[in-house]
């Protein structure tokens, strides 16, 4: 059982971590975010799980991202926070923004994939029983569905709004285009989309490259970022082979074939970028997304406290010179 005496570090607010407002919102996000995507599984130690999330909140993370399928299982995640709501952060709750997603494949049948209004609003209901939970801060459309009428999807989280059951609403993985909709459509319904989740890292500059960070910031939206570290990529795991106990070894999202011999020359060159900054890569590539107004947080995971500590540094310093900024470019090429 996992312990339920915890009283949060007083000094969680002092100034250490970095709060930035998203888009033209009230909303003020730590500029680190958790996300529970892997680690906090029903397949994972349960005392880890309180270990960090507990770590998290005493540095200064406020805010812990989830989606009703993040496990392994599907659900237990949710699950496992709902514990650590009910043992130990239910009297912190105000100070906590929770989200959860809705949009990839959950459960049998017809009803439990993609954007209707029926599995959104089924699907949230489902996430608020698993974290013993009223409301979400936020909730998102995780993907955009091509085969559900835009302004199904749209209504629904208008109606999640307007029912109490989510203070915010944001998309995630979404094209330009459908997002110029999304954005219009909820604004003219007085529930405007909060914040844009997308992938971007040192390795995938699609939001750059695409437009996606400019449109959110001229629809007064904020943008968070995952898979920074490119599922470890953009860490020093790999910089001398794949370690067996690594998730590369297990071949499963993050694919062996990735690391070429081009890509493992790049993470070497940034790597050394990264030491005469007096920084690790992983927290280089941090600071890297972070040096950008445009990004109000990035999602980290993580599978230890002691790796959650070594992330939490990139906020030290996120400034970099325009020397710095070459090199790694040129590195990227």
């Amino acid at each position: 059982m996992a312990n339920q005496l915890y009283s949060p570090n007083e000094t969680r607010y002092d100034g250490t971590m970095k709060y930035r407002r998203c888009g033209r919102s009230g909303v003020l996000l730590p500029a680190i975010s958790l996300g529970l995507w892997h680690n906090f599984g029903d397949v994972d130690p349960l005392q880890r799980s309180f270990d960090i999330v507990h770590h998290a909140f005493d540095n200064g993370i406020t805010h812990f991202d989830l989606a009703n399928n993040y496990g392994p299982s599907a659900g237990s995640a949710e699950e496992t926070f709902g514990k650590i709501i009910t043992k130990s952060l239910r009297p912190y709750r105000d100070e906590l923004f929770v989200s959860t997603k809705a949009g990839y494949d959950m459960w049998a049948g017809p009803y439990g994939d993609w954007g209707s209004r029926k599995y959104l609003m089924a699907s949230l209901d489902q996430s608020l029983r698993r974290m013993n939970l009223e409301y979400v801060d936020l909730f998102y459309s995780h993907r955009f569905d091509p085969n559900t009428p835009l302004e199904e999807t749209m209504q629904a989280l208008v109606d999640i709004v307007r029912q109490g059951k989510a203070l915010y609403v944001g998309i995630s993985n979404y094209p330009t285009e459908a997002a110029a909709f999304a954005y219009q459509y909820l604004k003219e319904r007085d529930v405007p989309c909060l914040i844009y989740q997308g992938k971007y890292s040192l390795l995938v500059r699609d939001p750059e490259e695409k437009g996606i960070l400019q449109q959110a910031k001229e629809q007064g939206s904020g943008f968070i970022a995952f898979s920074p570290l490119a599922q470890g990529l953009l860490t020093d795991r790999y910089l001398n082979g794949i370690p067996a106990d690594s998730r590369m070894a297990r071949d499963g999202f993050l694919k062996k074939e990735v690391l070429s011999n081009e890509m493992l020359a790049k993470i070497v060159a940034l790597n050394n970028v990264a030491a005469n900054r007096g920084q690790s890569l992983a927290e280089m590539a941090l600071a890297w997304l972070l040096k950008d107004e445009l990004v109000t947080s990035v999602l980290i995971g993580a599978s230890s406290v002691a790796q959650l500590d070594k992330n939490l540094k990139a906020v030290r310093n996120t400034t970099f010179d325009a020397e710095e900024l070459m090199q790694i470019e040129e590195i990227l090429k």
